[in-house]
Protein backbone atom coordinates (compact mmCIF):
# COMPACT_ATOMS: atom_id res chain seq x y z
CA UNK A 1 0.00 0.00 0.00
CA UNK A 2 1.27 3.44 -0.89
CA UNK A 3 2.26 5.83 1.88
CA UNK A 4 2.60 8.87 -0.40
CA UNK A 5 -0.38 10.51 1.31
CA UNK A 6 2.05 11.29 4.14
CA UNK A 7 4.05 13.64 1.89
CA UNK A 8 2.70 17.18 1.95
CA UNK A 9 3.66 20.27 0.02
CA UNK A 10 2.56 23.59 1.48
CA UNK A 11 4.02 26.91 0.35
CA UNK A 12 3.89 28.11 3.98
CA UNK A 13 5.90 25.17 5.35
CA UNK A 14 9.62 24.86 4.55
CA UNK A 15 9.27 27.03 1.47
CA UNK A 16 6.98 24.55 -0.26
CA UNK A 17 9.48 21.70 -0.17
CA UNK A 18 8.04 18.20 0.31
CA UNK A 19 7.57 17.45 4.02
CA UNK A 20 6.12 14.70 6.15
CA UNK A 21 2.54 15.13 7.34
CA UNK A 22 2.75 18.92 7.42
CA UNK A 23 5.59 18.76 9.94
CA UNK A 24 8.71 20.81 9.42
CA UNK A 25 10.79 17.78 8.55
CA UNK A 26 11.60 17.67 4.87
CA UNK A 27 11.78 14.56 2.74
CA UNK A 28 15.36 15.58 1.95
CA UNK A 29 16.27 15.68 5.65
CA UNK A 30 15.25 12.06 6.15
CA UNK A 31 16.92 10.99 2.90
CA UNK A 32 20.15 12.72 3.96
CA UNK A 33 20.10 10.89 7.28
CA UNK A 34 19.52 7.53 5.62
CA UNK A 35 22.19 8.24 2.99
CA UNK A 36 24.71 9.06 5.71
CA UNK A 37 24.18 5.63 7.23
CA UNK A 38 21.53 6.23 9.87
CA UNK A 39 19.20 3.28 10.36
CA UNK A 40 15.43 3.61 10.33
CA UNK A 41 15.49 3.08 14.09
CA UNK A 42 18.02 5.89 14.60
CA UNK A 43 15.94 8.31 12.54
CA UNK A 44 12.82 7.42 14.53
CA UNK A 45 14.74 7.80 17.78
CA UNK A 46 16.11 11.22 16.79
CA UNK A 47 12.68 12.38 15.58
CA UNK A 48 10.14 10.75 17.92
CA UNK A 49 7.19 12.41 16.17
CA UNK A 50 7.96 10.44 13.00
CA UNK A 51 6.41 7.04 12.39
CA UNK A 52 7.88 4.04 10.53
CA UNK A 53 5.44 4.66 7.68
CA UNK A 54 6.95 8.14 7.24
CA UNK A 55 10.28 6.59 6.28
CA UNK A 56 8.51 4.31 3.83
CA UNK A 57 6.79 7.37 2.36
CA UNK A 58 10.12 9.21 1.97
CA UNK A 59 11.70 6.27 0.16
CA UNK A 60 8.65 5.80 -2.05
CA UNK A 61 8.61 9.51 -2.91
CA UNK A 62 12.31 9.47 -3.79
CA UNK A 63 11.91 6.35 -5.92
CA UNK A 64 9.09 7.92 -7.88
CA UNK A 65 11.02 11.15 -8.37
CA UNK A 66 13.95 9.29 -9.83
CA UNK A 67 11.81 7.36 -12.32
CA UNK A 68 11.46 9.75 -15.22
CA UNK A 69 11.33 9.06 -18.92
CA UNK A 70 14.53 9.37 -20.87
CA UNK A 71 14.05 11.04 -24.21
CA UNK A 72 16.50 10.60 -27.01
CA UNK A 73 16.65 12.47 -30.26
CA UNK A 74 17.07 10.38 -33.39
CA UNK A 75 18.72 12.33 -36.16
Amino acid sequence: MSELHRITIDPDVCGGRPCLRGLRIRVKDVLDLLASGASHEEVLQDYPYLEPEDIVAVLEYAARQSDHPVLSVVA
